[in-house]
């Protein structure tokens, strides 16, 4: 991959998590270039329609097309018709927050939402680490993991780190507990993340398994520990096996899943 390509592409997923914008200065000091090349690539992204510049704040910030590729991408593909119905009845039974991520080479990255919880404390997440899971802190990630050889798992965290800046004061900070963490997953067939991902949030999630045995990614519920405690977590399990069941079965009908090695 050319540099200019690659560094304009990591503009682009910079932008995705400021939709207030960011001055060229900001965009540079992120990403790791002189400012002036990175005003040169911000100015080709205008002139291809991805990017904008605010008049008056002089911030750059992303314009619809790129995310309606996506969008489009995504319907084209018949996974957000095939899901819908399954992610929203999980949510009316837990009235927490429910997602589904699918694999993405050696990431988890989030398709698909629906919101239980109408009214009251909510977890409700914008760009939270650009669309994807962090593995060693999020329920998503350490189900996923566990569809893995110790071995792999530890390589995988390894690429990414064990925390985050935002990781709470319950995330896995070492190999040894990942393996113990990983070990209990598999006996029980869902990963759970109290303060992990973030202070003051909980998860529980479950690997997806096609009907041809292969991983399509997870399916978790999340909310506010504050009413989302560990019998809350418990309690959700159930509903959460379900949907996960369903999707495994539902998901092949979609071209994304039929025509792509996972």
């Amino acid at each position: 991959m050319s540099s200019t390509l690659e560094r304009g592409l990591s503009i682009l997923e910079l932008l995705s998590s400021f939709p207030e914008g960011l001055s060229v200065s900001q965009v540079a000091n992120s990403i790791g270039m002189p400012a002036s090349g990175t005003h040169r690539i911000l100015n080709q992204l205008v002139s291809y329609g991805y990017v904008f510049q605010d008049a008056a704040k002089g911030a750059y910030a992303l314009r619809m097309k790129f995310p309606a590729i996506a969008l489009s991408y995504l319907a084209q593909s018949g996974v957000a018709e095939i899901v819908h119905p399954i992610l929203e009845r999980l949510a009316a039974s837990t009235r927490q927050l429910i997602r589904l991520s699918v694999t993405d080479g050696a990431q988890l990255v989030f398709v698909a939402k629906a919101q239980g919880a109408t009214s009251g404390l909510r977890y409700d997440p914008g760009s939270d680490n650009n669309g994807t899971a962090h593995l060693a802190t999020s329920a998503s990630g350490l189900a996923w993991l566990s569809t893995f050889s110790d071995d792999e798992a530890l390589m995988k965290v390894a690429a990414e780190g064990f925390s985050q800046p935002t990781s709470g004061p319950g995330a896995i900070i070492s190999a040894s507990q990942l393996l113990e963490a990983l070990k209990e997953i598999r006996q029980r067939g869902y990963a759970f993340a109290v303060n992990s991902l973030l202070p003051g949030i909980s998860s529980i999630a479950m690997p997806i398994r096609l009907t041809d045995g292969r991983i399509a990614g997870t399916v978790s519920v999340a909310g506010p520990t504050a009413v989302f405690d560990r019998d809350a977590i418990i309690e959700a399990a159930g509903p959460l096996k379900q949907a996960a069941e369903d999707l495994g079965h539902s998901l092949p009908a979609s071209a994304y899943f039929r025509e792509r090695p996972l």
